[in-house]
């Protein structure tokens, strides 16, 4: 292929989410939303800003939810195409899968649950103008225990890559975009299935360096975030938010500053409520006699009344009254009530749950 060509893009949408239970018992992960938009909208965005609009999307169990999210992608300004994986059996095995939707194009390769706020614009040139076989994304961290790390040479080619590593020589953590090339086919037929029953991209792209192949690294300093459990969804929802970028058909709430907006949707109704942002409310939204935010999205539909919310996601239709809420997530068409004056810290509740706190 040829220095320079143009990447097809790859975003993988296949998990089920165990780690995000109750909410994905109803919802796929994806599509959790973050600053009521969901997580995978993001993704698909951050392709079409770096110049990909030919996007395939591998899809599991929830393949029916992601399809009638994105349509055909018209509305990103991309193409998507559907490649269907049997079961997860690992991201080596899902960028496999789509081979016939990529033939031997050079591609980039996207996790539908992850955020890298800087986006992939100029990754995608430079490895579009390279001769690279692949490149990874690493960021330091302060845990990389906790994380797939990479070795690099000097040169910032790749030496090694260690699924978390007990006594990590290195803290760039791999972050979850790949940018790839055909030879990659070859070295995933050569790998085997993990202890934990998956074939591992790490375990592909460690075959290409060990064939001889050029892997090499960008190292970005941008907030990144896996979305893939609830902690990860709160802190994911406050990066969003404290980014001015989100708020597109939104409305800033007169005095409220710049650097913490609370945006509201134009037909929102608020009586008696202290608004503290970063915050975002979202359309038919009503609210009285609250405090909101800061740190906090509240979706489409919403009913709040005399309720505290703090660092908190409330998705559409739902309903808080008289209860003191922190770092919480509330799913669609729940209820939660009462709670009187002690405020509860991290509640999750599914779609459709209903609580009392007493």
């Amino acid at each position: 292929m040829a220095q320079g060509a143009r990447l097809k893009g790859l975003v993988l949408s296949g998990g089920t989410g165990s780690r995000l239970r109750p909410f994905t018992y109803s919802t796929a992960k994806q599509l959790l939303p973050l600053a009521n938009k969901p997580v995978l909208f993001y993704v698909i965005e951050a392709m079409v800003e770096a110049g990909i609009t030919d996007i395939g999307v591998v899809v599991g169990s929830t393949a029916e939810q992601i399809t009638a999210a994105l349509g055909d992608g018209s509305r990103f300004g991309a193409e998507l195409s559907y490649v269907p994986q049997d079961a997860p059996r690992g991201l080596a095995h899902a960028v496999q899968t789509a081979r016939p939707f990529l033939g031997d194009d050079p591609f980039a390769v996207f996790l539908g649950d992850n955020l890298l706020r800087g986006g992939i614009a100029g990754t995608v040139e430079a490895f579009a103008a390279g001769t690279s076989e692949a490149q990874l994304l690493v960021k330091p961290v302060p845990n990389p225990s906790e994380f797939g790390i990479a070795e690099l040479h000097g040169d910032g080619s790749v030496r090694r890559l260690i699924e978390k590593p007990a006594a990590p020589a290195s803290n760039l953590a791999i972050l979850g975009v790949y940018m790839l090339r055909r030879r990659f086919f070859e070295a995933a037929q050569t790998i085997r299935p993990s202890a934990r029953g998956e074939l591992e991209i790490t375990d592909a792209l460690q075959a290409m360096i060990d064939g001889g192949m050029e892997v090499c690294a960008r190292v970005v300093e941008e907030d990144w975030i896996d979305t893939g459990s609830p902690l990860d969804l709160l802190a994911a929802n406050r990066m969003l938010l404290c980014d001015p970028r989100t708020y597109e058909g939104y409305v800033r709430l007169e005095g409220t500053p710049d650097d913490a907006p609370v945006q509201i949707a134009a037909d929102v109704r608020l009586s008696g409520t202290q608004l503290t942002g970063p915050a975002i409310i979202g359309r038919a939204t009503e609210i009285a006699d609250s405090r909101i935010g800061p740190g906090t999205s509240i979706g489409e539909g919403c009913r709040i009344r005399g309720a505290t919310l703090a660092e908190s996601i409330v998705m559409d239709g739902a309903v808080v009254e008289g209860a003191r809420l922190r770092n919480s997530i509330i799913g669609r068409g729940a209820v939660v009530r009462g709670g009187g004056d002690g405020a509860f810290e991290g509640l999750l509740l599914g779609d459709a749950g209903r609580v009392e706190l007493v």
